[in-house]
């Protein structure tokens, strides 16, 4: 496992693209929408558009790292990696493991990075950091049991970009990542509290104005641990068949 972990650790470390898609994209449209809505307001607006879009988008961009999940394991299966991987002694939970760890460890230095760029240019407040760290935390395993699941699953990579884009943007529209939620129709307000992005957008705000309360910080972390174990169980379930559809 730590010799896959290592590996896969390197090859994402000199992909420039994922760079541009982890990093350089978010801060782009962050700085982007924050100038048009923030036009002719005054400080108060401002500061709460601010307060929304920084994490919202955070929550929002963590999700396209499904994309690079899925077109690592397509890789494999189709280079004949996977075959080779089963003939080994190695555990489908340990090759699991091993492929899904550097991408945990991506998504949190995303978003770190991406939070750090909000507190040192618009000075957003990190009310309580150790409980934003922590939310992050969860967060990345929400997103990334997610993308393991969607990767075995998925028979192209085309269809994972279809799905990702998806859950991504659709869960960010339904989830008030674009709009406040109170400004959302009743019935998509309901719809959003189905979704991880509602949850951890509500509570990224409410830790960054030091405010989150204890118990809806444990009903967060419960839901988005439950989501992510939900996608690495489907996963397990699903990589035989992904096995099946390895070249040999």
């Amino acid at each position: 496992m730590n010799a896959i972990m290592v590996m896969e650790l390197k090859k994402h470390v000199q992909d420039r693209g994922l760079l541009f898609w982890m990093l350089i994209l978010p801060i782009i449209f962050t700085v982007l929408f924050i100038a048009m809505f923030t036009a002719n307001t005054d400080d108060a607006t401002r500061q709460q558009v601010i307060l929304s879009i920084v994490p919202g988008y955070v929550v929002m961009f963590v999700f396209f790292i499904m994309i690079s999940m899925v077109s690592a394991f397509i890789k494999d299966r189709d280079k004949g990696m996977t075959t080779r991987v089963a003939s080994t002694p190695i555990s489908p939970y340990f090759y699991l493991l091993g492929k899904w760890i550097p991408f945990m460890c991506i998504v949190i230095i995303q978003v770190i990075v991406l939070f750090l760029f909000g507190r040192l240019v618009y000075d957003v407040p990190l009310g309580q950091p150790i409980i934003l760290l922590i939310l992050s935390i969860f967060l990345t395993f929400t997103v990334t049991g997610v993308g393991l699941a969607l990767a075995v699953i998925v028979r192209t990579e085309n269809m994972g970009i279809a799905i990702t884009q998806i859950v991504a943007l659709g869960g960010a529209m339904l989830s008030g990542l674009w709009v406040p939620l109170e400004m959302m129709p009743d019935f998509m307000q309901a719809i959003s509290r189905f979704l991880p992005q509602y949850w951890a957008h509500q509570a990224f705000q409410d830790a960054m104005a030091g405010n989150i309360v204890f118990t809806e910080l444990m009903q967060t972390l419960l839901i988005l641990f439950g989501i992510g174990i939900a996608g690495f169980v489907i996963a397990i379930l699903r990589y035989p068949f992904f096995l099946k559809r390895a070249v040999h």
